[in-house]
C-alpha cells in the first residue's frame, strides 16, 4: 500500500499541480481577510474569528477539490495504468485507502500553507483560538469527506474534466441541500424535509465555526467517507472482475 501512496504523492510533488492548488488555496482565505481588514476603521484590532471564513472557503472549496481528486482513477484508466494497478498484488481496499490518504495529505499541506494567516494576525491582532481550532476541524472533516465523493466520481470516467464538474456539483448539492429542505414546497413534506435535512452539512460548519465540536458532526463526516470509499472500493472491484 505505502508503494502506491508514495507513487500518488510523487505525483502531486513532483510537478506543479500541488503547488498550484496549494496556492488557489490559500488565495480562498486571502479574499476574505482582505476584505475584513478592509472594512476596519483604523482604531479597532483585527479579529481573526474565522466566523465569515469559513463559510467563504467552504465555498470555495467546492471549485477546488474536485480539481484535486478528479485524476485520481480517471487518468489511471485513460493512460492505460489502470491494468497494472489492477493486476498488482496490493488489493483494491488498499489501492483506494493510499489514494484516499496521499489525496488527504495533500489537503492537509493546503490548509498547513494558511497557517500564514493566524501567524500574521496574532502579531498585528488577536486570534480566537476556540473558533480557529474549530474551524480547521470542521474545514478539514468537510474536505476528507469531499475528497472521497471526487475519488468515487473519478472511478466512474476516464475524463478527469468530467469528474472535475460533477464532482463541483454533487459538492455544491451537499453543501446547500439544508436551503432546499427548508424551501416552500419541501416544507410540506415533514418526513421527506427531516430525511434532507439529515444530509445537510452547512449547519453542521456553523456549530464548528462557532467553536463547538459535537459527537454527531464528527460521526456524520465519519461515516460519510466511509460510505463513499466503500462504493469507490465496489466500482473499482466491480470493473476489475468485469475486466476478468
Amino acid at each position: 500500500m505505502f508503494p502506491i501512496y508514495k507513487k500518488e504523492l510523487q505525483s502531486f510533488f513532483y510537478t506543479p499541480f500541488a503547488y498550484a492548488v496549494a496556492a488557489l488555496f490559500m488565495l480562498m482565505f486571502a479574499l476574505p481577510m482582505a476584505s475584513a481588514i478592509a472594512h476596519l476603521d483604523g482604531t479597532n484590532r483585527f479579529v481573526f474569528s474565522f466566523t465569515e471564513m469559513f463559510y467563504s472557503v467552504v465555498l470555495y472549496s467546492i471549485f477546488l477539490i474536485p480539481i484535486l481528486t478528479m485524476r485520481t482513477f480517471a487518468d489511471e484508466r485513460k493512460n492505460g495504468t489502470e491494468v497494472l494497478l489492477m493486476t498488482s498484488p496490493v488489493s483494491v481496499a488498499k489501492i483506494v485507502i493510499a489514494k484516499f490518504l496521499a489525496n488527504v495529505t495533500v489537503y492537509l499541506f493546503m490548509l498547513a500553507c494558511t497557517l500564514f494567516f493566524p501567524i500574521i494576525t496574532s502579531i498585528k491582532g488577536e486570534v480566537v483560538m476556540s473558533q480557529l481550532i474549530c474551524a480547521y476541524i470542521g474545514i478539514f472533516c468537510w474536505g476528507t469527506m469531499a475528497i472521497a465523493l471526487g475519488m468515487l466520481i473519478s472511478s466512474f470516467t476516464e475524463n478527469s474534466i468530467l469528474a472535475a464538474i460533477i464532482g463541483e456539483f454533487l459538492m455544491f448539492v451537499l453543501l446547500f441541500v439544508d436551503n432546499f429542505a427548508n424551501s416552500g414546497f419541501i416544507s410540506q413534506f415533514p418526513k421527506l424535509q427531516s430525511v434532507l435535512y439529515s444530509f445537510a452539512a452547512q449547519p453542521r460548519f456553523a456549530y464548528f465555526s462557532e467553536g463547538l465540536i459535537r459527537l454527531s458532526d464528527i460521526v456524520f463526516f465519519g461515516s460519510a467517507v466511509i460510505c463513499l470509499l466503500a462504493w469507490t472500493y465496489i466500482s473499482i472491484e466491480k470493473r476489475r472482475w468485469n475486466r476478468g
